[in-house]
């Protein structure tokens, strides 16, 4: 698909989807923090959808509203990096992606955890594996932001073709071990396991790392941003740089549940995880543009899922005090 091509098919999917009353609540949000009329906000998140391809959510997260036009050329979007996906993502390998019962299957050595599909098990292996795992996630296998996970703890009051109606019910076909996290990740955020966004591109044989991301949970049973979760991005050896911040644009250099320290944050056996994720990446021959989700087990790291369509995630201006983005780190390796 051409350059012309897939810009005129995010514009076009952009005007069908606007939502007028939540982009006119947003606009009127960061006009508060750019002290600029809401109305003149919402032109220029119109302008800058156009212009740089920005998403409304992008123009919050890294504060177009107080960038200059060249600094603004130097952030990813999410539309370009769903350029890049269409593009490059095109191949077979990508269907073991998009389904996590298939990725587990591939990917086991990577996984590193026991994991069952109640489509594939009978009640037999279902009971066997809730007495040797009587608190698990389950999955929506194909689900993408989080959706569809749940904490499951058994206590012996279903059988297993009980729970096998219920977490089918809700598609819910997939049911992995709960995953203990090293303590120390566990230090920002005992309710969810703190995972890391590594997004990588596979060109001419060699791994080139494009993001380095601390996901936290706030409370919650995951760490997705889109349930409430938060994310800063670490230096080359996995270390937080700034503030994390949420999807309402609250910033927090602590974590606000646990009061540790989120700037300067080091995560441990890190470069374990870049080794592992390398390691993975080059098992794909036709889907060279993943971002991988690793957990840090007090063993070491393990891969939870790997999405052949990530999500973008790079340094919030305020928080960071420096208006640059990743886009010259993306347009070194990839066209879009």
């Amino acid at each position: 698909m051409g350059k012309l091509r897939l810009r005129a098919s995010y514009l076009f999917d952009r005007a069908r989807s606007i939502n007028l009353p939540r982009l006119w609540k947003s606009a009127r949000s960061i006009a508060r923090i750019a002290h600029r009329p809401s109305l003149v906000v919402l032109i220029d998140m119109l302008q800058c959808s156009v212009r740089y391809e920005c998403g409304f959510q992008d123009y919050q997260d890294w504060d177009f509203a107080l960038l200059s036009a060249a600094e603004r050329r130097t952030f990813m979007t999410h539309p370009k990096s769903d350029h890049i996906a269409r593009r490059y993502n095109v191949g077979q390998d990508r269907y073991d992606l998009r389904d996590k019962s298939r990725f587990n299957r591939r990917f086991a050595t990577y996984v590193r955890r026991d994991w069952i599909d109640i489509r594939e098990a009978s009640d037999k292996d279902l009971a066997a594996f809730i007495l040797r795992h009587p608190v698990a996630m389950a999955k929506v296998p194909d689900s993408e932001g989080g959706s569809g996970i749940e904490k499951i703890v058994h206590d012996g009051s279903e059988s297993a073709g009980e729970l096998r109606d219920r977490l089918s019910s809700s598609r819910q076909f997939l049911l992995e071990e709960f995953v203990v996290q090293h303590p120390d990740m566990a230090l920002l955020n005992a309710t969810s396991v703190n995972t890391l966004r590594i997004v990588t591109f596979v060109r001419d044989g060699v791994v080139h790392v494009l993001a380095r991301v601390l996901k936290m949970g706030s409370g919650g049973d995951i760490d997705n941003f889109s349930a409430g979760g938060m994310y800063t991005m670490l230096d080359s050896d996995g270390v937080a740089l700034y503030a994390a911040f949420d999807r309402h644009d609250a910033m927090h250099s602590v974590h606000p549940l646990s009061g540790t320290s989120i700037v300067g944050f080091r995560v441990p056996r890190f470069s374990e995880v870049i080794e592992l994720v390398s390691k993975a990446a080059l098992e794909l021959t036709d889907v060279p543009y993943v971002g991988w989700d690793v957990a840090i087990a007090p063993n070491g790291p393990l891969i939870i899922e790997a999405n052949y369509n990530t999500g973008v995630f790079q340094a919030k201006p305020r928080a960071s005090g420096t208006p640059q983005g990743l886009l010259p780190v993306y347009a070194a390796v990839a066209e879009f």
